[in-house]
C-alpha cells in the first residue's frame, strides 16, 4: 500500500475488499509498535519448541522400529517362500495334542 497510488485498484486486484486493506495496515501497525512479546507468551513458545522437538524425535525412532520390521517381515516371508518352493517343512512352534 506504502507504494500504491490506487489504493482501490489493488484491493480489485488482490481480491479484497478497501477496508480489509486497512484492517489490515492497522494490524501490521500494531504489531511493529508491539516489538516486545510478553515473558508469559515467550515462555509458552519456548515449552512448545521443546514438546516439538521431543516429538520429532520420538517420530524418528518409530521410523526406524517400523523400518526395522518391514525388513524382519520381508525376510520371513522370504524365508517362508523359498522352504515351500523347495518342498521343505514349514518350522511350526505348535505343540502337539496327546
Amino acid at each position: 500500500m506504502k507504494g500504491c497510488d490506487n489504493v482501490g485498484a489493488l484491493a480489485r486486484e488482490l481480491g479484497t475488499s478497501r477496508r480489509q486493506l486497512y484492517k489490515w495496515k492497522d494490524q501490521e501497525e500494531a504489531l511493529q509498535g508491539s516489538e516486545e512479546i510478553p515473558a508469559a507468551v515467550q515462555s509458552r513458545i519456548s515449552k512448545l519448541e521443546q514438546e516439538n522437538s521431543r516429538l520429532k524425535k520420538l517420530m524418528a525412532e518409530k521410523a526406524l522400529e517400523v523400518d526395522f520390521f518391514k525388513g524382519a517381515l520381508q525376510k520371513v516371508a522370504a524365508v517362508r517362500q523359498k522352504k515351500s518352493d523347495s518342498g521343505e517343512k514349514e518350522s511350526t512352534n505348535r505343540s502337539k495334542k496327546q
